[in-house]
């Protein structure tokens, strides 16, 4: 991770990111480490859940469209918490306030099709999850335009807490259950 001051005067005046990472605000998935990203390598946002809302789809399609940013990564992780809150409030183990409600809203959908699936229901969701804000952002136009054109890419990430392993999920197995593949990410360092 390059934070060096020669890196800093890199990019004082211009930013060239070579990805943009839309993940949770959990303290043990922190983009930049994981990918070993240094100062403006990453367009990064993060809110609980992964939950887009128009600040985050506004601010992606301005990485996208001002920054020319190539690839656009969902980035979701194993015993997220938000999801887990989804499934307590469904189960009625637990109530939250209106402002965790919104999240738990938002996420009810993937955990509703999980339990149709074998498997973990906390991971599983999630992942679903994953692939749905895949989904919901390439209907930003924008986004779909740029996707279109074939100048971006996106793709899910899930972080495995245990491990530190990176599953890639593609978004054209959204309809499964998350199968995982590769990805190479290119760094640009201007």
């Amino acid at each position: 991770m390059d934070a060096s001051k020669s890196r800093r005067d890199k990019v004082v005046f211009k930013q060239k990111p070579y990805a943009a990472i839309f993940g949770c605000v959990d303290s043990r998935v922190p983009p930049e480490i994981i990918f070993d990203a240094g100062i403006g390598e990453l367009f990064v946002i993060r809110t609980a859940g992964s939950i887009l809302d128009n600040a985050v789809i506004g601010s992606l399609a301005f990485a996208v469209e001002a920054m020319q940013i190539p690839l656009l990564m969902v980035l979701g992780h194993h015993r997220c918490g938000a999801v887990k809150t989804a499934i307590e409030v469904i189960e009625g183990v637990k109530s939250v306030c209106p402002e965790i409600d919104y999240i738990v809203e938002s996420v009810k959908p993937a955990v509703e099709r999980a339990k149709q699936i074998d498997g973990d229901l906390w991971n599983e969701a999630t992942k679903i999850h994953i692939h749905s804000v895949m989904e919901q952002l390439s209907l930003v136009p924008r986004i779909k335009n740029a996707v279109q054109t074939g100048s971006l890419d996106i793709v899910g990430g899930w972080y495995d807490l245990e491990t530190g392993a990176l599953e890639i999920l593609q978004p054209q197995k959204m309809a499964q259950s998350a199968a995982g593949g590769s990805l190479r990410m290119e760094r640009s360092r201007s």
